[in-house]
């Protein structure tokens, strides 16, 4: 029965999915803009607690469960989806428009969830609806890419049902809750299931493989949720798991030595999204209350600057129609405004003091060295140069600057501008006043970016990268190349497995066709004269052939010898 009336906030965006296509399409993108809108004021006007619970099975699932944590990962998602509808308000895909605020809906149901069972299924909505983002391109690649893309997070989602249903089969609860290293199997599996969607290497590869071969709009909210939701059940139930910060660590060098590889502009946003969300893994495993406030700020500001980059990148490829680096250059002077406000996303992800991710970046290497992780810290440090080369210079240069290669954009459509300023607007706030941000966190510790020593190690980080790249800028220029990532494991034995699960098991049953159709033949010419099936030579029948007989008689003697078989190993194994 229900526990109170309260309404989630997810179903703010679902209900807007269900009504957007009964809209007049002139009013559906003001429309969707107005959903995430309404969630961000259920989000602010719930009380903290369980709003909303029900019994089902035996079980009670609680639907709605709002804390300083959900909330302020709930904030976000909603702020981004509104976002998100601005930058796509002159596209009017009525299909789309959907599918995110599905996606949307199905992140804020993870967040809000207070058990294992409604996370799991708003987990699978999120896979579901995101997947329309990639396919709606409509590009041979595309298709591909989504169609791997599902395949994989559906065998996530194996995994963390696996994980949930073991915990329960052992005597576990079914209410989220911190998980201790107790080494068990379910912990194990519900681990694995989240960090897939956490692109933890080697479980990544689908993030860069899909998110490049989405749609412009797409991309914006595939680069917010998928990850980030997971980040979110990381801090709610892993907190504290060394084997955590070595992820974390791998994950912030190894996206960005990729990028170095990438030549398509938003592979490396993608690339760097794995990176970034290395220094949320590397937090939580870290554990301590300066850390796990360290991921929840570098994700809240993260979803905002990201977005702001993948927006950026999508004007180029809209205007353009290209998104490789060796095509584009040399037409900033048609795109100030666009090229001004993805700077200030560089900046942000690059660290630069005044703007976000400044502020929370330096959050999580400051908890690494307090815990005296001091490996660990300069690792972090070390990745933060590479954010810097190839998505704050690289990126920018070799995308508007650089050699004119004859691009002359398309007109930028208003709405797109008017959705970077805003997120560019945030990205500023939150770094110019950090403590706007840091009230709303939901763990005790303070910390203070704006120290001398952080600001001159930043300058001087930041000061030597711009040298490094300004040196060696001819030699990181884009070119056709194909990086090689895990997805080779299961994208090369393709044909194997084709061959194998299909093209052999059609093989087997059209076989195995063949065989009980020749067997219906020959029992139907046995009833009819066994005598002269048998005996008869056929030397006065110009219709008979010894072939045509062979084959039917071979058929049931093996039919025979296999039911023999089959019965000696059931009684063998019974």
């Amino acid at each position: 029965m229900f526990g109170s009336l309260c309404l989630p906030p997810f179903t703010a965006m679902i209900a807007g999915a269900l009504l957007l296509p009964f809209l007049p399409k002139s009013v559906r993108s003001a429309a969707f803009i107005l959903f995430p809108l309404l969630a961000l004021i259920i989000i602010w006007t719930s009380p903290f607690g369980e709003l909303l619970t029900v019994g089902f099975a035996g079980y009670t699932l609680i639907l709605s469960d709002v804390d300083a944590l959900s909330r302020i990962f709930g904030t976000i998602f909603s702020l981004i989806a509104f976002i998100g509808g601005i930058y796509a308000f002159n596209l009017k895909e009525t299909a789309q428009q959907v599918a995110a605020l599905l996606y949307a809906g199905g992140s804020l149901g993870v967040v809000f969830a207070g058990d294992y069972f409604t996370l799991f299924m708003f987990w699978e909505l999120m896979a579901a609806a995101s997947v329309y983002l990639i396919w709606a391109r409509r590009t041979d690649e595309a298709a591909k890419a989504g169609m791997r893309y599902i395949i994989v997070h559906l065998s996530g989602g194996v995994l963390l049902l696996s994980g949930i249903l073991l915990h329960l089969a052992s005597g576990g609860g079914l209410e989220i809750e911190r998980i201790a290293q107790d080494g068990s199997l379910s912990s194990w599996l519900i681990l694995l299931g989240v960090g897939l969607n956490a692109a933890i290497p080697p479980l990544h590869a689908w993030l860069a493989d899909a998110y490049p071969r989405a749609t412009v709009t797409g991309a914006v909210f595939l680069s917010a949720f998928t990850t980030k939701t997971a980040v979110y059940v990381l801090i709610r139930i892993f907190p504290g798991w060394e084997i955590l910060i070595f992820a974390g660590v791998i994950m912030a060098l190894y996206g960005v030595v990729y990028a170095v590889l990438a030549n398509d502009i938003r592979e490396i946003l993608a690339y760097h999204i794995i990176s970034q969300v290395g220094y949320m893994v590397a937090g939580v495993g870290i554990g301590t209350a300066l850390a796990l406030n360290g991921a929840v700020a570098h994700a809240f500001c993260h979803i905002l600057y990201k977005a702001l980059l993948f927006m950026g990148a999508g004007v180029a490829l809209h205007t353009t129609g290209t998104s490789k680096l060796a095509d584009l250059g040399g037409f900033a002077r048609y795109q100030k405004a666009a090229v001004a406000l993805y700077m200030i996303g560089a900046f942000s992800i690059s660290g630069f003091p005044l703007f976000n991710g400044f502020i929370s970046k330096s959050m999580v290497i400051s908890a690494a060295g307090a815990s005296h992780l001091n490996t660990a810290m300069l690792l972090l440090l070390l990745a933060s140069v590479g954010t810097f080369l190839h998505t704050g210079l690289k990126l920018p240069y070799f995308t508007w600057f650089g050699e004119d290669k004859g691009i002359r954009p398309s007109k930028t459509p208003r709405s797109m501008l008017i959705a970077m300023a805003i997120a560019a607007f945030f990205c500023t706030l939150f770094g110019v006043a950090p403590s706007i941000l840091y009230a709303y966190l939901p763990f005790d510790a303070t910390f203070h970016p704006y120290t001398i020593p952080h600001l001159v190690e930043t300058v001087q980080i930041l000061t030597f990268t711009f040298i490094g790249f300004w040196v060696l800028r001819g030699k990181l220029a884009g070119d056709y190349t194909i990086a090689i990532d895990t997805d080779w494991f299961y994208r090369r034995p393709k044909k194997l497995v084709w061959t194998v699960f299909v093209e052999w098991v059609n093989d087997f049953f059209d076989a195995a066709e063949r065989t009980a159709m020749n067997t219906a033949h020959a029992v139907a010419d046995m009833s009819r004269n066994p005598a002269r099936y048998f005996i008869h030579d056929g030397s006065d029948d110009p219709a008979y052939s010894p072939a045509r007989y062979r084959q039917p008689v071979s058929a049931i003697i093996l039919c025979v010898l296999a039911s023999f078989i089959i019965f000696a190993l059931a009684g063998i194994f019974t």
